[in-house]
């Protein structure tokens, strides 16, 4: 079966690719190398022994993606990862990620239609759910008014799937992931941040290696255990696998509702000091780091409830903390050597 996976050189987007093909799955690929990689498709290469089918296209031009699904008319379901997904950008530049993010979904969905039986897994966000008032969150918390323009178009983009799937063929499976990190053990694929990281592992990497000063922590008077923000950090590979086993739900006919929600996490949250000396003892590093202000658009906890992708998907997370950031240091290490 042919799977299009738009965004498929990010850091979740190439891994997801990995586990599809791992699976038997035929990939096809779109990317616009805005802020990834080809040198990742060699990667892929080299962990799956087969290279996907790329197509360096722009989501945003109407015209381009009309004419891809032309050209492969026998897409059996898309997983879409292609979005601008920091926070702090969002709140600088909220125009790019209003056009980014949904125009790019709005043009898929529109050639998705004209399939007879089409399967859609949607990349969101636990950013949807804002400021939850209780831990850890479930899929029946109200999704609150978001507090970055990023966190917006998560909304915007799961209300247009819901709208379009009613009138539709298409089936579609929402995501809602809490913070992915790491890399694929063998350290062929990771995350690939250009410019100065916006995620906290990888600025975390990056300044153990010495290509930052040091780490800046945004805040540590929130009321949490020891004053800073707390998340739920997931291995990539987890969140990967979790796209394959959503995907052959829809497959199989499965799904009992044409738009389904799960959370995607590990039911733990951890707090930013927590990261950062667990990080420490699986590199034997010191990081050197300060307290910054709070930063915009951060929420204080989050933090899954995962009973029904366990239950109703079969999945749960396989990795720990410590595994992920050990993941997430040998790709660092590679990748400066």
């Amino acid at each position: 079966m042919k799977i299009l996976v738009t965004g498929g050189l990010g850091f979740i987007g190439s891994h997801t690719v990995v586990e599809l093909q791992n699976e038997g799955f035929e990939v096809v690929v779109i990317d616009n190398l805005f802020n990834s990689s080809i040198d990742v498709l060699d990667g892929i290469e080299r962990i799956t022994k087969k290279r996907p089918v790329f197509e360096n296209i722009d989501l945003r031009d109407k015209k381009s993606v009309q004419d891809f699904f032309a050209k492969h008319k026998d897409i059996n379901g898309v997983i879409h990862f292609a979005a601008s997904k920091a926070v702090g950008e969002s709140v600088e530049n909220p125009l790019l990620y209003y056009e980014n993010n949904i125009n790019a979904l709005v043009y898929l969905l529109q050639e998705l239609q004209a399939i007879e039986k089409a399967n859609f897994i949607f990349s969101s966000s636990c950013t949807v759910y804002g400021q939850a008032e209780k831990m850890p969150i479930t899929e029946n918390a109200p999704v609150q008014e978001a507090m970055s323009p990023y966190g917006n178009t998560k909304q915007i983009g799961e209300e247009i799937i819901s709208d379009v799937a009613k009138v539709s063929n298409i089936n579609a499976i929402l995501l809602r992931y809490f913070n992915p990190i790491g890399a694929h053990p063998s350290a062929e694929i990771g995350e690939l941040p250009l410019g100065v990281p916006q995620n906290l592992v990888p600025f975390i990497t990056q300044t153990a290696v010495g290509l930052r000063k040091e780490l800046s922590v945004f805040g540590d008077d929130y009321p949490t255990s020891d004053g800073t923000a707390v998340r739920d950090y997931i291995h990539v590979v987890d969140l990967a696998n979790a796209h394959v086993v959503a995907l052959q739900r829809l497959i199989k006919n499965k799904n009992i509702q044409k738009v389904e929600t799960f959370n995607i996490g590990t039911g733990k949250g951890s707090s930013v000091l927590e990261v950062i000396t667990a990080f420490e003892k699986v590199s034997n590093k010191k990081l050197p780091y300060k307290i910054v202000g709070r930063r915009a658009g951060d929420v204080i906890e989050a933090y899954a409830n995962t009973d029904k992708a366990n239950k109703i998907l079969g999945w749960q997370a396989q990795s720990s903390l410590e595994d992920a950031l050990s993941s997430a240091w040998k790709w660092e290490q590679k990748i400066r050597n």
